[in-house]
């Protein structure tokens, strides 16, 4: 591995030099941390992170390579990738190359050798923040005001650079290594209800637990009115994940808009946010997010915790629900909503992810429940 002096430069004007690897060059993004100890290639491949420079908190990143199963979209859609060291010696069966290959080949900018503790604690302080990353410009002053004119991440659409472009099936299970035990695979039905799958920026293990949970998936662009989606006469209609502000996302909300009451619905982290702002509510954007794979939720309804793996920037402010919406889910380190359902049409949501690959599977049976209210079964 070869590699050279580079800076990452904060809007508060902390600078914090280190050695690239990857990809050479000089890009911009909101820096943010993820605190999962393994999972960094799904985190890399997970378009939510579109326009931001990720953190790994877990000091040793790349230990077991990267391999083609573990991908979760077509491309890498974050800006850069910050790491305390970096092991180019991957030691697993599964790897087929490493992650400054992977990153390289991906035209992905990495930075190692920093204090990540001292980077991360002053985003818990002072929140998520625009920073620039170069390997070209090692000017602390103009790094600086580089990073403090860079664009903001708050009213832009990331959605429409990472959705997919064109209708198509999907007809992939979950991987048996990623499938839990207890979450038993239908996906060789054939007469499974339909799902119509919108992508606002979907991770790929969605498709795949909707196959295993035996539904027929189609998946459409996240711009695909409500009327093209009627058209298409599913049992239900699923709301992807994605990247960024909900609030921009106008042709999404109107979207949902036209759907509530037609169709059972079921949304995943901007999937659920895009919900809220449908049902009236209002989203906000939280200090630094939640990002990792060990955050505790509580499920109101049934008084359990699960450990859920999650990803997000912004929230839906609970204030601003109507009265025939309940919040389902709350997250015990900050009480921020992580789930809502409406009390008259079928449609629900949770903030975290009951896909996570990798992480947690507590949260699983939320697709047996999609299931379930396709079929006019209570949930």
């Amino acid at each position: 591995m070869s590699s050279r002096p580079a800076k990452l430069a904060l809007a508060n004007g902390s600078v914090f030099p280190g050695l690239s690897f990857g990809a050479e060059g000089e890009i911009f993004g909101e820096v943010v941390f993820n605190t999962s100890m393994t999972g960094y290639q799904e985190i890399l491949t997970d378009p939510s992170y579109n326009g931001q420079i990720v953190t790994m908190t877990y000091p040793l990143i790349g230990n077991y390579g990267v391999n083609t199963e573990d991908v979760e979209s077509r491309g890498l859609f974050l800006r850069g990738f910050v790491v305390k060291e970096l092991c180019d010696v991957p030691s697993s069966f599964r790897s087929q190359e490493s992650l400054d290959s992977y990153l390289r080949r991906n035209n992905i900018m990495g930075l190692q050798g920093i204090d990540t503790r001292a980077l991360v604690r002053q985003i818990r302080k002072q929140g998520a923040m625009k920073g620039v990353l170069s390997s070209i410009d090692l000017d602390d002053a103009s790094l600086v005001a580089k990073a403090q004119n860079s664009p903001d991440i708050v009213g832009r659409d990331l959605v429409r650079e990472v959705m997919a472009h064109d209708k198509c099936a999907w007809d992939t299970p979950l991987h048996d290594l990623g499938r839990p035990s207890d979450f038993q695979s239908f996906a060789s039905r054939t007469d499974g209800p339909k799902v119509v799958a919108i992508d606002y920026g979907m991770k790929l293990n969605i498709p795949r637990y909707l196959k295993d949970a035996g539904c027929q998936v189609t998946i459409v662009p996240g711009d695909t009115t409500a009327e093209a989606i009627l058209a298409m006469n599913p049992d239900g209609v699923f709301l992807s994940n994605g990247p960024g502000d909900p609030e921009p996302l106008t042709y999404a909300i109107d979207t949902i808009r036209g759907l509530l009451g037609k169709k059972p619905v079921f949304g995943i982290c901007l999937g659920l946010q895009l919900l809220g702002l449908a049902f009236g509510g209002r989203t906000y954007k939280l200090r630094f997010g939640h990002r990792g794979a060990n955050q505790p939720v509580l499920n109101k309804r049934t008084g359990k915790v699960e450990i859920t793996s999650q990803n997000h920037g912004f929230a839906v402010d609970p204030a601003s629900l109507p009265d025939d919406v309940e919040v389902t889910h709350v997250n015990l380190n900050d009480n921020t909503v992580e789930g809502i359902r409406h009390k008259v049409y079928p449609a629900f949501g949770v903030q975290y992810h009951p896909e996570a690959a990798a992480g947690p599977h507590d949260s699983h049976y939320l697709f047996r429940e999609f299931v379930e209210m396709m079929q006019g079964q209570p949930v």
